[in-house]
């Protein structure tokens, strides 16, 4: 994260927090030169007065979770406060969230993500979107329904006594952040969620981050509702806190449903239909309960008018994912029968992967094939009259060839740009 450690190097230090009660410790599990990189910063905050403790592991083991872990029992404070490199807090994040520890039941505070880079191309605006749906509606939601939301893995602060009564950070999934909260919250911690406290960070600006980032995201989650489900369903927790978090836990599900849908649709219009009946019976009522409250659901973030011509693209973008997503959804399945967990592939940030060679965009080249044969589709449907798929198979169409469009110009991109390893996937 050689690009942006420094950064948050410094905004650590700018922290309005007592020195002599703020440790700060960078986990750094770097190959590169990050630290060199970053050794101003920290000779900036050392000369300042601040405890400095920089922890670099010579490997990898236990990914993010292992770092967290191995950083805990030198961890001297009982509020231990998280950010990914990208993150930028402002200096009054303790200051504000801290309180809410002042109840001992409380074990974790998180704040919402902003977003630096937003307005960088249409694919960060898309994402932008995205996060603040999640944010403001699902975990707002929860929230306020007392029923059990997770940390982002940045962003927050944890009760050191929550991490260990927990559990502690176990590395058998790719979303230890996922896992942990849980596992807290199973054991009887409450977590609090501010969805006023903006904390900016980076979106993914390349096209193969995203996916590997989302499918990251979907590839734990999956996992974490095998490791954890039996003990949802077994344990003592009111029936909407089970109900809800074996719906969160099972939500990446739905993306072989929907590539399922984006194989069949094409079948659908090539079949002759009454455009009558048929249209308002079934094409007009699954439009609206599927695209359509999607659409609500990111429209209730942002209302407003100028962001309607965005609103396709986010619903695009979505579709575009379900090859690589489904793919992940598969391994989160079976990694329990292989004995494996993954890789934990960061995202890289501003400045870290310059020069680094994109793998070969297999599920693109996928996609892109789904997102012809839904143009297929929409052919058909103009010769049989089955004009009810059509809005279905625009918009399909459109989410696969874009997002694979995107992945696939990055990888030929790579093949002409100077040769630097990437990390393994």
């Amino acid at each position: 994260e050689r690009g942006v450690a420094a950064r948050l190097i410094r905004a650590a230090g700018g922290l309005r927090w007592p020195k002599d009660l703020l440790q700060i410790q960078i986990l750094d599990d770097s190959t590169d030169d990050t630290l060199q990189a970053a050794a101003a910063a920290i000779a900036e905050l050392k000369a300042a007065g601040h405890t400095v403790e920089i922890r670099h592991r010579a490997d990898r083991s236990g990914f993010k979770a292992g770092a967290l872990a191995a950083a805990l029992p030198t961890a001297t404070g009982e509020l231990i406060a998280i950010f990914d490199a990208d993150f930028v807090p402002d200096p009054g994040f303790l200051e504000r969230l801290a309180p809410h520890f002042q109840d001992p039941g409380v074990g974790m505070v998180q704040a919402r993500w902003g977003h630096l880079n937003e307005g960088a191309s249409l694919l960060t605006a898309v994402q932008g979107w995205m996060l603040d749906a999640h944010f403001c509606i699902e975990h707002a939601a929860r929230a306020r329904l007392g029923v059990w939301f997770h940390f982002n893995g940045t962003g927050g602060i944890w009760r050191r006594s929550c991490i260990e009564g927990g559990g502690g950070w176990q590395h058998d999934t790719l979303t230890e952040d996922l896992d942990l909260s849980y596992r807290a919250q199973m054991a009887g911690w409450r977590f609090v969620y501010r969805v006023d406290e903006i904390v900016p960070a980076e979106l993914p600006e390349a096209p193969g981050a995203f996916y590997s980032q989302q499918a990251r995201w979907a590839r734990g989650s999956v996992q974490t509702l095998r490791k954890l489900a039996p003990r949802i369903l077994t344990g003592p927790f009111p029936l909407m806190v089970k109900v809800e978090a074996l719906s969160h836990l099972s939500a990446n599900l739905a993306w072989p449903l929907g590539l399922g849908i984006a194989l069949l649709l094409p079948l659908i219009a090539a079949a002759p239909a009454d455009t009558g009946a048929f249209w308002w019976i079934f094409d007009l009522p699954a439009f609206l309960l599927s695209t359509g409250t999607n659409a609500l659901y990111y429209l209730s973030v942002r209302p407003r008018l100028r962001a309607l011509p965005l609103l396709p693209l986010v619903l695009a973008a979505g579709i575009g994912l379900s090859v690589s997503q489904t793919w992940a959804v598969w391994l989160g399945l079976t990694d329990g029968l292989r004995g494996t967990t993954g890789t934990f592939v960061r995202t890289p940030k501003t400045g870290s992967a310059q020069g680094a060679r994109a793998p070969f965009p297999w599920s693109a080249l996928i996609g892109a094939g789904i997102g012809l044969w839904n143009l297929l589709g929409l052919w058909w449907a103009a010769q049989t009259g089955h004009l009810g798929v059509t809005p279905f198979l625009l918009l399909f169409a459109a989410g696969y060839l874009w997002m694979a469009g995107l992945v696939i110009k990055e990888f030929l991109a790579g093949l002409a740009a100077p040769h630097v390893q990437p990390e393994p996937i």
